[in-house]
C-alpha cells in the first residue's frame, strides 16, 4: 500500500510507504538523499543544480571533480552520488535528464532512467527518504505533465516492491504551475491523503 500525501509537510504514519507532494525549497527539506537535476559534465549550473551547490557548499563540487576525473562525467538517463555538504541530507544524487526535442528521441526512457537510477542508489545506501525536483522541466524543456507522469509512475513502481528500503518519496517541483501539475496527477486537493494499493 502506498500513501500519497498532498500539501502536508508534517504528515506521518507508523506504517505504509508514502509519496509526498510539497511546495518549497528542496534544499531545506531534510531527507536521506536529495536528487539534483544535473548536467552531464557534472559542472554545476543554474536552476535546482545551482541552488543545491550554493546551499550545500564546495564539498559537493570537490566530490564531483573526483568523479569527473575518474569517469569523465555522467551519461544522460543516469546519476551519480556524492555527499550532501551542509545540506540537510546525507547524499545528493546528481541525475542527468534528457534535453527534450519532440519525445520521439528516447526522452521518456532516459527520463525514467534518472528516477530508476536515483532509486537504485538509494537502495544501495539504505536510504529511507528521498526528494526529487521535476528533472528536465527547466531549461531542458521537458513538458511538465509528461515529465511528472514519468516521475510518479517510476516512483510508484519502486515503492510497490517488497524489498525496498525507501519509505518516503517527496516531490518538490519548482513553481506553482509545476506543483499544480503534480497535484492533478496525484489526484490531490489541499490536505487530502490518498491510499493506493
Amino acid at each position: 500500500m502506498i500513501m500519497i500525501v498532498v500539501d502536508s509537510m508534517d504528515w506521518t504514519s507508523a506504517t505504509g510507504r508514502k509519496i509526498v507532494l510539497q511546495e518549497g525549497d528542496i534544499t531545506r527539506i531534510a531527507v536521506g538523499a536529495m536528487a539534483n537535476a544535473a548536467n552531464s559534465a557534472l559542472a554545476g549550473g543554474g536552476g535546482v543544480d545551482g541552488a543545491i551547490h550554493r546551499a550545500g557548499g564546495p564539498a559537493i563540487m570537490r566530490e564531483l571533480d573526483a568523479i569527473r576525473a575518474r569517469e569523465g562525467g555522467c551519461s544522460t538517463g543516469s546519476a551519480v552520488a556524492t555527499g550532501a555538504g551542509i545540506l540537510p541530507a546525507t547524499y545528493v544524487f546528481h541525475a542527468v535528464g534528457p534535453v527534450y526535442r519532440d519525445g520521439r528521441h528516447g526522452e521518456p526512457e532516459l527520463l525514467a532512467g534518472c528516477y530508476r537510477k536515483c532509486l537504485a542508489l538509494a537502495e544501495e545506501r539504505a536510504v529511507r527518504t528521498i526528494s526529487f525536483p521535476a528533472i528536465s522541466t527547466g531549461v531542458y524543456g521537458y513538458p511538465q505533465k509528461e515529465a511528472a507522469e514519468i516521475a510518479i509512475r517510476e516512483v510508484r513502481r519502486h515503492l510497490e516492491r517488497s524489498d525496498t528500503t525507501v519509505e518516503q518519496v517527496i516531490f518538490v517541483p519548482f513553481g506553482q504551475s509545476a506543483y499544480e501539475v503534480y497535484r492533478e496527477i496525484l489526484g490531490g486537493r489541499a490536505g487530502r491523503t490518498i491510499t493506493c494499493s
